[in-house]
């Protein structure tokens, strides 16, 4: 018989595909021609330039920037929408939950296409989405409360686009060393956004008396972010770092890329601590900022607010430790990193653990101690966020060296999707929830209401346990795992340079059965 129509496409993309059977835990699935016109052939792809990927670097920091800020946007003005809309904390923080479960469900989505087709034009599309509907939002009057849910909604599928593919064009434009330095710096605009997020929210509602402009500083520092992107962002080859420009061109079926990622163990534990670092910091970036403000009114420092708009102090000084410790923290985690890694091969999840467990202490003080003093309550915060910190340049450097190129978006995709699920997409409603069902046996009392917000974050610093132990399972398997990917990166080399003789066993797989 003759052979089948893809040994023409084999021609076209002479690169060998790996069989599931042909090295356990590793293997790349059968060939796939794609056949669609945002796929960009890796052998058109030149290596990029030293100064493009700098460039490109700092536009994909920019936009990482934009991307928190106005994530925790809505957190800055939390007490002005509460105010505007006359809504229980459960039902306001259905507004992150909506965002993080559209992330959530659309990240798998965008990491299959990022493992396959163009990068550059996915994130476009995406920073599209998320400009326009949060542009949208801002425009919602007091009885349309679903509207901004729905948008908010929307937002997390721009955001999904940008979140998952960003950090493997980076991992694609350095390597070693190099890489470790530019993951750090990517990583650090998440707590640096989120904390430039509630000050620029609070300080746009200070300024204009409307909480809606808190919603369209980051449209419009977007609109400039796309255009940056459009001109001065490349798509690299996937794994063109490891090889000199030369990429990993190999294709494999979605189903055998989650295989080979629920194998790789290394890439199991670590997303299991990624879960439990979203949980944790996704219920305190949303919460800490009015659990503050309840206590100002509980030392009768403050009274309640019962008119737009609120006080923002608090939401102006979280902002500012937030940003201070994302950069020190990041900053930290990534030269511990570069100190112990080759001498001890397990650092880096070690580092996320002993952050995760060293928060825990000042996540337990931070409670106890903002009844009685704000001052020492700032203190702790600016620890436990410290600590938390350090895991964010480590845990993303450890997702890129112990899995293959060909894969990274998926991975990260689905890491994203896990850790959101079961992180942050619930925790700041979950928080609520217990909140309402503590002060609900008294409801007219101001000081319950500070007490009930204290004692449902104490599900925070258990959570930060069970994180911190995740990470240290992680430390059995790391080191193997990362040789593994240096191993197969090597042998797919040596495959693309000396293809095997026509009649071997990966033609043959192409051949129609008589």
């Amino acid at each position: 018989m003759e052979p089948n129509g893809s040994v023409e496409s084999s021609k076209e993309n002479p690169a060998p595909r790996w069989s599931l059977s042909s090295s356990p835990g590793l293997q790349y699935g059968a060939l796939v021609n794609s056949v669609t016109s945002l796929t960009t052939p890796e052998s058109q792809n030149p290596t990029v330039s030293n100064r493009r990927a700098y460039v490109a670097m700092a536009v994909l920091c920019y936009i990482n920037l934009l991307n928190y800020m106005e994530r925790y946007t809505i957190a800055g003005v939390l007490l002005n929408i509460q105010t505007f809309f006359n809504i229980s904390d459960s039902t306001a923080a259905l507004l992150q939950t909506v965002f993080i479960c559209s992330f959530l469900l659309l990240a798998p989505l965008f990491g299959y296409l990022g493992d396959r087709y163009n990068r550059k034009f996915i994130m476009i599309g995406g920073l599209c989405v998320w400009l326009l509907t949060a542009a949208a939002s801002s425009f919602v009057t007091e009885s349309y409360f679903w509207l901004l849910a729905l948008l908010r909604a929307l937002v997390g599928i721009g955001e999904a686009s940008y979140s998952t593919i960003a950090p493997t064009i980076i991992g694609d434009l350095f390597t070693g060393g190099k890489r470790s330095i530019m993951i750090c710096i990517f990583y650090i605009f998440i707590p640096v956004g989120s904390g430039l997020g509630y000050i620029a929210g609070a300080g746009s509602a200070s300024l204009t008396g409307d909480w809606h402009w808190a919603l369209r500083i980051t449209p419009i520092m977007g609109v400039v972010g796309l255009i940056l992107m459009i001109f001065l962002c490349p798509n690299p080859a996937r794994g063109a770092a490891e090889t000199n420009g030369e990429g990993v061109v190999a294709e494999s079926s979605y189903l055998e890329d989650v295989k080979y990622l629920l194998k790789n163990k290394s890439y199991v534990w670590s997303s299991l601590g990624v879960t439990a670092l979203a949980f944790l910091t996704g219920a305190l970036a949303f919460w800490v900022p009015t659990f503050l403000s309840r206590a100002h009114v509980t030392q009768g420092l403050r009274q309640p607010c019962t008119d737009e708009p609120c006080d923002s102090t608090d939401s102006f000084i979280f902002g500012g430790v937030t940003v201070a410790t994302g950069i020190l923290g990041g900053a930290l985690g990534t030269i511990l990193s570069r100190t112990f890694r080759d001498k001890v091969p397990y650092a880096d999840p070690l580092i996320c653990g002993v952050g995760m467990l060293g928060s825990v202490p000042c996540i337990f003080i931070i409670i106890f101690v903002a009844a009685s003093s704000i001052p020492a309550t700032y203190v702790f915060i600016f620890f436990g966020e410290l600590l938390l910190s350090l895991n964010w340049a480590v845990m993303a450097d450890i997702l890129l060296y112990v899995v293959i190129p060909t894969r990274r978006a998926t991975a990260e995709a689905l890491q994203i999707s896990f850790a959101h699920l079961l992180g942050d997409a619930g925790s700041p409603y979950l928080i609520g929830v217990i909140s309402d069902a503590i002060r609900s046996s008294k409801p007219d009392d101001l000081n319950w209401s500070f007490h009930s917000l204290k004692f449902s974050l104490l599900l925070c610093p258990f959570i930060g346990i069970l994180g911190g132990a995740f990470f240290l399972f992680t430390t059995k398997y790391i080191t193997e795992d990362s040789k593994a990917v240096l191993r197969l990166i090597e042998e797919e080399q040596q495959q693309q340079h000396h293809p095997p003789p026509p009649e071997s066993s990966i033609e043959l797989s192409h051949k129609i059965t008589p």
